[in-house]
């Protein structure tokens, strides 16, 4: 995915979950593809880790770092290492993931 792209429906700043945060800078309609995951394979552990199985995870290298954690999630990480929106997010709203729904 080109940075153009990512850059066009996100961006990062100072988040009230956790440090930076990934947020919405229009608006996102459900259903469409906010970006997909640049990275590297690990089997490391670390704290932009996206973990694909129990021993193989993906260091994060993109913006898409920066989605925190949410138990009431508005994206979801896909296995074809995609991030979509599970329901309508708000202009400057922040794009969360909740990471135990594995």
């Amino acid at each position: 995915m080109s940075k153009a792209t990512e850059t066009a429906h996100v961006y990062v700043t100072t988040s009230n979950i956790h440090g930076k945060g990934l947020f919405a800078r229009k608006r996102i309609k459900a259903g469409t593809l906010i970006g997909q995951i640049d990275g590297r394979p690990t089997k490391t552990d670390g704290p932009y880790v996206l973990w694909l199985t129990p021993r193989e995870g993906v260091e994060v290298q993109c913006q898409l770092k920066y989605i925190n954690h949410s138990d009431e999630p508005n994206a979801i990480y896909y296995d074809t290492l995609e991030v979509i929106a599970l329901r309508d997010i708000g202009r400057d709203e922040e794009i969360t993931h909740n990471y135990d729904s594995e």
